[in-house]
């Protein structure tokens, strides 16, 4: 089978999930959203939640999505060479230097902050220049992930009452 118009049609064929928004589709869109592509994944939730899907489980595939996300960009952070973090990442040595200030000031507790915008997927490339150890990494940055997507979810749900 070759990777054409054919190929796509079959995938959406055979692969219903990919015709609506649903769980594997959260959990995709949520793991780009944590690595340093500029993407967002609480739109998806909120509309998956107006359509009547589970809150709990619709929680749960977008922070276990956004977890394994930042998790790549930690490993990119620890093992990237020099290169990727410069050449492709355009990671200067000064924005590397204030996030380590931010790590030496605020502790390995700065994680729970890479939920936010702009400055959370950062946080979690130097948690891996810093070496910060990865069950911690999971702990403080899921933590934080989930408690954003916790409270996304309450006010949608909230507001479609």
């Amino acid at each position: 089978m070759q990777f054409d118009n054919g190929f796509l049609t079959y995938l959406v064929t055979h692969a219903p999930w990919l015709q609506q928004p649903g769980y594997p589709a959260l959990f995709l869109l949520s793991f780009l959203a944590a690595t340093l592509l500029p993407l967002g994944s609480e739109w998806l939730l909120v509309l998956m939640l107006f359509k009547g899907y589970d809150p709990a489980s619709s929680v749960m595939a977008a922070t276990s999505g956004n977890t394994l996300g930042a998790c790549t960009t930690w490993l990119v952070g620890r093992y990237g060479s020099g290169w990727l973090l410069t050449r492709l990442f355009r990671i200067s040595e000064q924005q590397r230097l204030r996030a380590e200030t931010w790590y030496q000031r605020y502790g390995s507790l700065s994680l729970l902050l890479s939920w936010l915008p702009v400055v959370g997927d950062p946080l979690c490339l130097v948690g891996g220049l810093l070496k910060i150890r990865l069950t911690p990494f999971i702990l403080l940055a899921g933590s934080g992930k989930l408690a954003r997507y916790a409270a996304v979810a309450w006010l949608t749900v909230r507001m479609t009452r």
